[in-house]
């Protein structure tokens, strides 16, 4: 269920909502004259929910490369890679 407090408690109530959106790890939609306005929540939800638009962006290129008919790379050839890499750090 939504979390939703008026903007007013930005400013009366600012620890508490700190504490509920770090609590909770869940965004805290603000309302303004009853209008949805802004969204809150904690650095912690924000890093997980950008590292996972992240994934999602890079799981969509890899998607459109296989249905243009890239085939990629075996894993034979992943594995060399990563040793060549590896052994040039050395």
């Amino acid at each position: 269920m939504p979390i939703i407090k008026p903007i007013s408690d930005l400013r009366n109530k600012s620890n508490e909502i700190s504490k509920l959106a770090n609590d909770s790890n869940e965004p805290i939609y603000i309302t303004k004259n009853g209008e949805g306005d802004l969204v809150v929540m904690s650095m912690n939800h924000y890093s997980k929910m950008q590292l996972k638009l992240d994934l999602l962006s890079k799981l969509s290129v890899a998607q459109k490369q296989k249905s243009a008919g890239d085939t990629g790379n075996s894993l034979k050839q992943v594995m060399t890679k990563i040793r060549t890499m590896i052994n040039e750090q050395k």
